[in-house]
């Protein structure tokens, strides 16, 4: 049966029985873990891979995704390190292990110093906090390795990774899926970040044009590019196959000063988002992504993420009522 645009859940690194009945609680199915707790310093083992598999299915949920390895299991093929061959044949082991698994999508990053925000997060309604970002606050931080990194030299190696990764995921049936910079701006730590605008997506969809290669569309990042330029990327992207699932979640502002906030209060109009993913024939799932911090919430914010989820299942709804 085909599947239509549906919510799903993620964020979480450890898969217990009380996040698959809270996730069917929630109305459900699918969800993805975030760089999941597994054992392995290099790659990810397939039997721990199936396991997950079979307590997904054991509680007639579909474990759709994993989003992001350690860093550390590809950071010196990201800065063109001695050890990055070796990296990318424990990337390819982990991919055909995922493939054997039966676990069909691996978000990705080119984030060798990952997401930046400050120190001191935003207060939203009711006293509710989220986190935000001021490049102001971080113009004078110092390098975060070992020294400064250009563009070219950031595509040079994405490119040598792609030529030699994107094939395995083609052989074994696994979709890659490429998340923005967070924060998109030029540079963090002496590092160019180069998804952060339109034209670096474009350059690497085209470059590594596949069925198997698209997009983690996050709409927060989006937003934080510029709310005028989502739609246009959801309806350039979309037709082509190119958006595999959402993050949907957005903020207030954008880059260089921005902050994350409930998704009914934020740059964007979700209704016509949702009704133009739809118009572009997007028929994968859509987690929750950040949430803010709600009163007497858990760290990993069940209350925020359920008040979002309830709001997305409301929206995908009312488009399929309106729409088909």
């Amino acid at each position: 049966m085909a599947l239509k645009m549906r919510v799903g859940l993620g964020q979480f690194r450890e898969l217990t029985d009380e996040m698959l009945t809270y996730i069917k609680q929630l109305g459900a199915d699918d969800f993805l873990m975030n760089t999941p707790d597994l054992p392995g310093e290099h790659q990810w083992e397939y039997e721990d891979l199936k396991n997950l598999v079979d307590q997904a299915n054991s509680h007639e949920t579909r474990l759709m995704a994993l989003e992001n390895v350690p860093v550390p299991f590809y950071v010196e093929a990201m800065l063109a390190l001695p050890g990055r061959d070796k990296q990318i044949e424990h990337m390819k082991t982990t991919i055909r292990n995922m493939g054997k698994a039966g676990i069909p999508i691996l978000g990705y990053h080119w984030l060798p110093n990952k997401v930046w925000r400050a120190k001191v997060p935003a207060t939203l309604r009711g006293g509710a906090t989220a986190t935000r970002f001021d490049m102001e606050e971080h113009k004078d931080a110092p390098l975060t390795h070992d020294r400064e990194y250009s563009e070219d030299e950031m595509w040079a190696n994405y490119d040598y990774y792609m030529e030699r990764i994107l094939p395995v995921a083609e052989e074994a049936g696994v979709r890659l899926a490429l998340h923005p910079d967070d924060p998109p701006v030029k540079s963090l730590g002496g590092v160019v970040r180069i998804f952060g605008n339109f034209e670096g997506f474009k350059r690497a969809m085209d470059q590594w044009d596949s069925p198997y290669h698209g997009l983690d569309f996050c709409m927060g990042c989006w937003s934080e590019m510029g709310p005028d330029g989502v739609l246009d990327a959801i309806r350039y992207f979309g037709p082509k196959g190119k958006i595999i699932y959402v993050h949907f979640r957005d903020v207030q502002g954008k880059v260089p000063r921005f902050n994350e906030s409930f998704i009914d209060e934020g740059n964007l109009d979700t209704f016509e988002v949702v009704k133009t993913l739809h118009e572009v024939g997007f028929d994968g799932f859509m987690i929750t992504d950040h949430v803010p911090r709600m009163v007497d919430d858990t760290g990993w914010g069940h209350r925020g993420r359920a008040y979002a989820i309830g709001y997305i299942r409301a929206l995908i709804d009312t488009v399929h009522k309106l729409y088909g």
